[in-house]
This record gives C-alpha cells, structure tokens and sequence, in this order.
C-alpha cells in the first residue's frame, strides 16, 4: 500500500566524494545517528551519499564501505523498491510501502516499511527511509496461533463431551455382538471398535489443548533443556542428524516450565530430523539475546520483557508454501499420517509461556525462532 508524504531535507551524514553536504547541526547528526530507522541519502545516478549507523546494520556493511556505491549492489536490482525511487522523482514527492521484501548479498527482509522522499539539493537526490517490520508480522502470526489455539479447545471440549460417551456405547455394542456372529463377521465387529479407538485416540490428543491450568514457572537454563533434548535426539530418531550449537553461555535464565519447553523442543528437533536429507542432515541450534522486546499481557497493567531467541535450523526441503500461513494451527500438517497436533501444541505453550514463536522457511533452510521472557523479566518496559 502505497503512503504519500511531502519531501522532506535529510542532513548528510557523510561526505561522499564530490557531493557537496548540506549545512548539518550536530543535534541534527546526533538525531539521526540515533534513530533505529536506516536512513540512505542517494545521488542523482543512484550511489549512496550516505547513511546512518541503523543503515549500516542493516546492510551489513560500514560506512567506508556503502559511500560511493551504486545501491544495486547491495540491494537486488529488480526489487520494487527502485520502482519507488524513479516514481519519486518522477512526481517530486515521497511515496512509501507498509510491507516490502528486501534481499542482497548480506541483506535479506522479508517485511519492511519503506518510504523514499525528495532531498531539497542537490537535483535529484532522495532519502530512503526503511525499517524491518519483521517482529510487527511476527506479532500478527502470533496472535493467530493464540486464535487457533482457543479454537482447538472449544473443539477439543466439545469431542471430549459428545464424541466420547456415544463411543464408548458403540464400542461394547460390537463386542457384544462379536461373541453372537459367525467368525467371518467378526472381523466387521474388530474394524467397528479398532475405529473407534482411533476416533478415541485423536480425541484425547486434542484434550491436551484443553487444560487451562497455569503450569508452575520457574528460573530455567535454557542450555539445559537443550542438551538435555538434543541427547534424547541422538539417542533416537536424530542419530544419523549432525548437530551444531551456537550458545551464548553468558544468557540468563528464562522464566518457564521445565517439562513443557523439553516438549517443545522435542517437537521441534524431531521435525528437523524428519525434514533433513537422509545424508549430510544437519540441525543448527542457537541462542542469542535480543534486547528492548516487551509484549503486555491480556488483562495485566505491566508488560512482559522477552529477550532471549532460541532458533532451531535445519537444512531440509522447506515448508510447504501453501502451509506457511497455518503452519501452527491444529490439523494442519505436510507430513504423510501427520495428525497436525505438534506444531500447534508448541504454540499452546509458547504462548502459555508469554513467548513468540516464528518460522522462516525455504528450500534448504529452516528456521524455527522461539522468543521467551527471561527470569527477571516482568514489569514495566
């Protein structure tokens, strides 16, 4: 969705040879410098002018580095994005877009905020404003899983309910009857209740989605867990998987279920083993700290701190596109006899535990990001 907004004069932030600046304030520099958006200044033919410190981060590279260089490479040259600058100097304003992709060779954003405006001098210069916007859609998906989530219950209370006792009644009819028919029939009465235990079966792997009873949350060393499940891994349906961990030891305790975020990450590893390639399969796991993330709590005045990032990686085929969008709801699986539990039980929890949960996903790389608060993370942000 395109955004309209009158040009704007951006200070330059660094000389780019031949470029005469514009007169500059210190607290103008200072102002920039510290804004989280990256801002790129551009020439009339495209190279970069200069950029502040949030443009470096985000393209991956310093300052000496992008100044001079024409933007194409550093941003692929068919993104939209250049549809918008030449649009912009076409029409002498500033046009924007809620949600782009931007990818190069150090640079991948799969959601970005994007708006470009007319710099004042020299002639044809323009400013581009851009921000990742990937937790605002990862926020977005959460909320939907939490969606799913009470709709799996209601679903869940009400098989409990209706589906079970008529069951039950169905059951012992059969086996009442397979003692009074001829042996040939008797195998109809076994098929009657083998089906019904499996509609019993289905029916109580929903029920877990029913209990609404806080689990008791405690200091955890998230390292633990991990090892503690990558050893199950090993042992079993991962021994022939490669595994690599990329800790930060330094990270503090997450504030959780023990037993519960075991369960989470045992689904997690068991669908990266099941998704890597029969040989050269490999699971990356790492944990990182990702500081000033907050998320408030329904029905409580303070917010929950988050801050530690716990991704699991797999070089398998990739999620299915058609699946992405429900990849965490119940009954949704690309798994040939998968019953599309396991995903959603892991957002049930993450959830539960006031966390976030994300997948990125493309052929050859898979990344599930799980997002927790830590210990010492409640109050005020």
């Amino acid at each position: 969705m395109n955004r309209a907004s009158p040009a704007v004069a951006i200070p330059k932030l660094a000389l780019a040879p031949g470029t005469r600046n514009l007169p500059l304030l210190p607290d103008a520099l200072a102002l920039l410098e510290a804004l989280p958006l990256a801002i790129i200044a551009l020439d009339a033919g495209n190279r970069v002018s200069s950029v502040n410190a949030a443009a470096e981060v985000l393209l991956g590279l310093s300052r000496a580095q992008l100044i001079s260089k024409p933007l194409n490479e550093h941003i692929a040259a068919d993104s939209p994005l250049f549809a918008l600058i030449d649009a912009t100097r076409a029409g002498a304003s500033a046009v924007g877009e809620s949600d782009m992709s931007l990818s190069g060779p150090r640079l991948t954003v799969e959601h970005a905020a994007v708006d470009v405006a007319m710099l004042s001098h020299p002639a044809g210069h323009v400013a581009l404003l851009l921000q990742d916007r990937g937790l605002e859609w990862r926020l977005a998906q959460q909320a939907v899983s939490r969606d799913a989530a009470r709709s799996a219950k209601a679903i869940a209370a009400m098989l409990a309910h209706e589906v079970k006792n008529p069951l039950s009644g169905i059951r012992g009819a059969a086996q009442l009857l397979e003692s009074k028919v001829s042996a040939s029939d008797r195998q109809l009465t076994q098929l009657i209740c083998e089906e019904t235990d499996r509609i019993v079966g289905m029916v109580n792997g929903l029920e877990v989605f029913t209990d609404s009873r806080p689990a008791p949350m405690q200091p955890v060393n998230i390292h633990e867990v991990l090892e503690h499940v990558r050893r199950l891994a090993q042992a079993g349906f991962g021994r022939d998987v490669a595994f690599r961990e990329e800790y930060d030891p330094s990270l503090p305790p997450v504030l959780g279920n023990r037993d519960q975020l075991i369960q989470v990450f045992l689904n997690l590893f068991k669908n990266a083993a099941e998704a890597v390639p029969a040989s050269g399969g490999a699971i990356v796991l790492n944990t990182r700290y990702r500081p000033g993330l907050s998320v408030s709590e329904p029905g409580a005045a303070s917010r929950r701190r988050l801050g530690l990032v716990i991704t699991v990686q797999d070089n398998g085929s990739g999620v299915p596109e058609a699946l992405k969008a429900q990849l965490f709801e119940p009954f949704v699986s690309g798994k040939a006899g998968g019953k599309g539990l396991g995903l959603a039980l892991v957002a049930k929890i993450v959830t539960d535990h006031g966390g976030l949960i994300d997948c990125d996903s493309q052929p050859g790389r898979t990344t599930f990001s799980v997002i927790l608060p830590i210990a010492d993370g409640r109050g005020d942000a």
